[in-house]
């Protein structure tokens, strides 16, 4: 039985694609690797460094003690980070990159295929906010919780649709501020959030904080235009505190008085970008 014309081309265009990627990690030595890495990170304002760079078996990298930090600090503090490209899917002619990674006893991991239309997919499972230094070195606050996470997105920035939902358990917020503005200390028994990303834009959907005395809700929207960092923001934060709550925390909400709507119910404008969020 002989193959058609068109199957041979096409049996022909895999192959061809598989060898070609192949090659090109194989061949390529991990240092070179590394080093395209790092600088485009650094085209975008980041720095890496890794206490080891390698290949991964069969066609990928890994790497140990990988930190991401830029001109404020330390951001994130990977223990162990692999990505492999997939090999079932390259076998029928798409690229896809399955990444995993340990943080502390939580796991981050997800899929990449910049051919499905950039479609991408995260999973955050067990991650202790205590091990992600941006909240010390960039937030300055003391945090602590177990953090899970769901996100997809698919297509480019301008055009890109899907959600993100995340889930706290056990958190403690403390040294929080905003434009140097404080913000209550708290515990909460639950965050949860679920964020919609449609044509560039972010928006918030349901983000909610329920603390002991104090219940939080965060509502607006981020359009993301150029960088994550300068994306500007159109928030507002409402904080809603118990008499007894309050009270403990007098000092605090004695500064945010002009922010008070209604007895017990403050409305907090946030602006700015991401990276640096101001209260007006």
């Amino acid at each position: 039985m002989k193959l058609s014309r068109p199957l041979l081309i096409g049996a022909g265009i895999i192959g061809t694609l598989l060898l070609f990627v192949a090659l090109t990690i194989l061949l390529i030595p991990a240092g070179e690797l590394k080093a395209l890495l790092t600088k485009e990170l650094e085209r975008q304002g980041y720095s890496m460094r890794t206490s080891q760079f390698s290949k991964a078996f069969p066609i990928g990298l890994k790497a140990r003690d990988l930190e991401i930090s830029d001109a404020r600090g330390s951001l994130i503090k990977l223990d162990t980070v692999t990505a492999r490209i997939s090999l079932p899917a390259l076998c029928i002619g798409r690229v896809v990159v399955c990444y995993h990674a340990e943080i502390g006893k939580g796991t981050i991991e997800g899929e990449v295929s910049p051919q499905q239309n950039g479609r991408f997919s995260l999973s955050l499972d067990g991650v202790q906010l205590e091990d992600i230094p941006f909240f010390q070195s960039v937030a300055e606050a003391r945090v602590k919780g177990d953090l899970n996470a769901r996100a997809s997105l698919q297509g480019s920035k301008e055009k890109n649709t899907g959600e993100l939902r995340l889930w706290i358990k056990g958190a403690v917020l403390a040294g929080v501020k905003i434009s140097g503005m404080p913000l209550p200390d708290a515990a909460y028994d639950t965050i949860q959030g679920l964020c919609k990303v449609n044509n560039g834009k972010v928006n918030l959907e349901s983000f909610t904080m329920q603390g002991k005395g104090l219940y939080v809700r965060l509502k607006g929207e981020i359009p993301v235009v150029g960088s994550l960092g300068s994306a500007p923001l159109n928030l507002t934060l409402e904080l809603m505190p118990k008499p007894e709550f309050l009270e403990s925390q007098k000092f605090v909400f004695l500064l945010l008085t002009k922010y008070l709507i209604t007895p017990g119910h403050y409305q907090i404008p946030v602006r700015g970008t991401l990276a640096k969020p101001v209260i007006q």
